[in-house]
Parts: C-alpha cells; sequence; structure tokens
C-alpha cells in the first residue's frame, strides 16, 4: 500500500523538488503551514449551521453531530496510518492530497446535503473529509521543526493556532455565505436557522473552492531545508544540555514500543477529553446562567452563548501560540504540568464558584481552553524533545489517536451526566458540577502521566546506518 501511494506522488511533488536554496527565509514557512490549518481548523465552526443541518435533512442534533464526530475519528485514523508517508514524501506531498481529500469531502458533502442523502454528508464530510484532517494536520509539522530546532515549540504553534483560529474566519463567512444563499436566516441572531438544504449545500460548495485556493499557496510555498542545515547561530550541542532532549533518533515503528509514547497518549487524551467537555457544553452552560440572571430571557441567553463560544475560540488560538512557545522556555514537561496541574485546580474551581459570577465564569473557561489548545500545540515539540526528528511526524500521527478517543469519549461522558440531570436549556448550576469533576480526575491522571515522563531509553534509538534518509525512508 505504501509503495503504491510512492509511485502516485507525481514528480513536481516530490522532496528533492522542494529543497530550499541557500538563504532562503525560514519565516516564510509558517505562513504556508497556516494556509493549510486555517483551512481545516473549519471543522471547529460547525455550530453556525448544525441545527439548520438538523432541520433540512430531518434528523436529530445526536445525528448531524456524530459527523462531525467521525470527521475527528478519521483524522486520528488518517494521520496514524499516512503518518510514515507524509514524512517520506514530504510536506508538499502531503499538503496537496490534504487538500484533494478536504475539498472532495466538502463538496461530497454538499451533494449529501443537496439531494438529502445522509449517507452522502457521512462519506464526505465525516470519513473523505477526516482523511483529509489528518493529513492536513501533521503535514507541515515535521518541516517547522526541522526550519525551527531552537524554538519547536514556537514553530508548532505557530501552525497549529490555526487549527485552533480556523473556526474565527470559517464562522462568519458561514454565516454570509447562508444569509446570502438563504434570504430568512439572520447571521447576528443566534437562534436563527436555514432551513434551505440548497443554502447549505452551495454554502459548501463555497467554502471548498476558497479552501481550494488557499491551501494551494501553502503547497506551492513550503520547502524543506537540506541535511544538516541550522539556523545562523544556533549549536545543536546545547540541545543535550537540556531536560528529556535527545539528539538521538527513534523510528516511528520503536517508538510505540516505549512508555514515553504511552504516557504521552494518555496525557493527550486526558487534557483533549476536558477541553472536549468544556468546548460542549460552553454555549449551553453560559445560556442557562443567563437565562436565570436575564430574567428567563432566552434571547439574551443564546446571544451570550455564541458570544462565548467566539471568545473561547481566541482563547484556544492564542493558548496554541503563547504557551507552546512558553514550552522552549520552561521545558515541555513544565508546561503540560501547568496544563493538567492548573487546569485540574481551574476546573475545581469552576466546578464550585464558576456560577457565582459571569466573569468569574468566562475567566476560568477562557483559561482553560488556552490549556486545551497549548496542549494541542506543544505534544510535537515534546515528540521531538524525546524522540528526534527522524520520523516525528509518524510518531505525532500515530499518538493522535488519543484525540480521536478523546471524541468520542469526552462528548460521552459531560452528555451522560447532563442527560441524567434533566432537559437541555432548563439546568442549572448544579447540574454541570457532576461532569465539571469528572474533568478534574481526568486531568489528574494526565499529570500522574506526565510526572511518569522520562528519557527514553538507549535501546530504542535508531543506529545511523539504519537512518537513510532524516525523514525515515526505511520505515
Amino acid at each position: 500500500m505504501s509503495t503504491i501511494l510512492d509511485r502516485a506522488v507525481p514528480s513536481f511533488l516530490a522532496r528533492d523538488r522542494i529543497i530550499a536554496k541557500p538563504g532562503f527565509n525560514r519565516w516564510l514557512i509558517p505562513p504556508a503551514a497556516l494556509a493549510v490549518h486555517l483551512c481545516i481548523g473549519q471543522v471547529y465552526a460547525t455550530s453556525v449551521y448544525k441545527f439548520s443541518l438538523t432541520q433540512s435533512m430531518d434528523a436529530s442534533s445526536t445525528t448531524i453531530g456524530f459527523v462531525f464526530s467521525l470527521a475527528i475519528v478519521m483524522l486520528g485514523l488518517s494521520s496514524m496510518t499516512f503518518g510514515t508517508w507524509v514524512d517520506r514524501n514530504g510536506p508538499r506531498a502531503a499538503m496537496a492530497a490534504a487538500a484533494s481529500f478536504w475539498v472532495v469531502g466538502l463538496l461530497v458533502g454538499a451533494l449529501g446535503v443537496g439531494t438529502g442523502q445522509l449517507w452522502l454528508l457521512f462519506l464526505g464530510y465525516g470519513v473523505i473529509g477526516g482523511i483529509g484532517l489528518g493529513i492536513g494536520y501533521i503535514s507541515p509539522v515535521s518541516t517547522l521543526i526541522k526550519w525551527f530546532p531552537d524554538r519547536p515549540g514556537l514553530a508548532t504553534g505557530m501552525a497549529i493556532m490555526g487549527f485552533g483560529g480556523g473556526a474565527l474566519i470559517a464562522s462568519p463567512l458561514e454565516g454570509r455565505l447562508l444569509s446570502a444563499f438563504d434570504g430568512d436566516f439572520d447571521p447576528a441572531a443566534a437562534t436563527s436557522t436555514a432551513a434551505s438544504a440548497h443554502a447549505i449545500a452551495l454554502m459548501f460548495v463555497v467554502l471548498a473552492l476558497a479552501y481550494a485556493v488557499f491551501m494551494s499557496f501553502g503547497v506551492l510555498t513550503i520547502r524543506v531545508p537540506v541535511d544538516d542545515w541550522k539556523p545562523e547561530g544556533f549549536d545543536p550541542s546545547t540541545l543535550k544540555q537540556k531536560s528529556l532532549v535527545t539528539t538521538s533518533s527513534v523510528s516511528a515503528a520503536n517508538a510505540i514500543r516505549t512508555p514515553q509514547f504511552w504516557l504521552l497518549w494518555v496525557i493527550l487524551f486526558c487534557n483533549v477529553s476536558a477541553g472536549i467537555g468544556i468546548l460542549e457544553q460552553a454555549a449551553p452552560a453560559i445560556q442557562d446562567f443567563f437565562r436565570d440572571t436575564a430574567g428567563g430571557d432566552s434571547t439574551v441567553a443564546a446571544a451570550a452563548g455564541a458570544g462565548f463560544v467566539g471568545l473561547l475560540s481566541i482563547f484556544n488560538m492564542g493558548g496554541r501560540f503563547v504557551w507552546s512557545s512558553t514550552s522552549d522556555v520552561i521545558g515541555r514537561k513544565g508546561i503540560y504540568c501547568v496544563y493538567l496541574g492548573v487546569g485540574l485546580v481551574l476546573y475545581a474551581l469552576l466546578a464550585t464558584i464558576g456560577s457565582s459570577s459571569t466573569v468569574v465564569f468566562v475567566l476560568l473557561a477562557a483559561v482553560i481552553i488556552s490549556f486545551y489548545g497549548g496542549g494541542f500545540a506543544t505534544i510535537p515539540a515534546y515528540l521531538r524533545d524525546l524522540f528526534g526528528t527522524y520520523q516525528v511526524g509518524a510518531i505525532h500521527g500515530r499518538l493522535l489517536t488519543a484525540w480521536s478517543a478523546a471524541g468520542v469519549v469526552g462528548p460521552l461522558i459531560v452528555n451522560g451526566v447532563l442527560d441524567s440531570q434533566g432537559e437541555p436549556g432548563t439546568l442549572t448550576a448544579d447540574a454541570y458540577r457532576p461532569a465539571l469533576f469528572i474533568m478534574v480526575g481526568l486531568l489528574a491522571v494526565g499529570l500522574v502521566a506526565n510526572l511518569l515522563v522520562r528519557e527514553v531509553s538507549s535501546k530504542y534509538h535508531e543506529k545511523p546506518t539504519e537512518q537513510r534518509t532524516p525523514e525515515g525512508s526505511n520505515a
């Protein structure tokens, strides 16, 4: 399968065609990565049209919600499956493949919506689009780390920030498109829905065409450094002085045999499960809170919920850059102690005093969600520290299965608890408390896992003769 895919890569997409010439400015690489991540980050902007889909396709919120859960599951599975292929063939081929799957997925999804065929929406957006998400998410990671060996946290934070911030661009764009194609849809009204299936289908088509253009920019501008390149003034020997940072290399096949890989899997699973708990219930929680303080006015409550979700998107994006960059200073293990240790304290405060004040609720949730985003952006640098750059993209792809698992388990836990407490729209602060304390427990497990992380044993290191290329063509 891998050999067939390698042969299918056109020559103009090959790695040897994108080796940077002397004097190339490495700061041109983050914009290329952002061009992909900002587009696939649209998956975070589904709330704009989710309820419109339930009406136009006569489906339940649970059914439509599963389409997007399926996309996240496919993200993890495809990144695991194609991770080594991405490393071997380079970022241009990977970005082109990601753009193809993502755009085709949106178009097939549009066909499903327009014809009322739910299975086509699942196939298009969920499966085909999900594959594009996975390949696109990991496509620039190893390249960024090689261009920024001195600041890997900063580099991956800049790119993965785009995935978290994709909703900030997609949400208003989707609202304007729906209002243009359906005159009854009001993007300024939080409760407005587009009943026309054709309006939603046309929105998908326009998004697909726009994303094809922007992702092509990333495909055309991405470059890889020559072997053994290093930035001016950077001394690789200084890496040996940092805790947990190796100058050796571990293959993807060996990485999954190490306890460190599975400790990081648990860390990512716990952090994501808890973060998704906030993302899933942020809008309903703030609506319940505002409904009580606004004298039962559901319109005010809905508007507050929508605004709050927008604020969380900003902190989700900002946390990916700020906290990941901070990890270059205090270390990856240290920053995850912040994400998990401070995070569990904040969750406990949210459960106990969060409903006492709007300001307290918003501030606690915003910082928590910044930790959630930071955890995503920092994990590639953590992998680079422990396993080296040899096949870090492929290792990252395997680790993202934790995201897939958390994308299913997190909502099941939170929604299961809330379903036992009463009907949506009637819940009080007390109803959210058990779910939040479960998140505290998850973060505690993740914190213990992080504290157990040690350097990878030398028995897993690759011998020099085994490393045929920096990207691991022997995998």
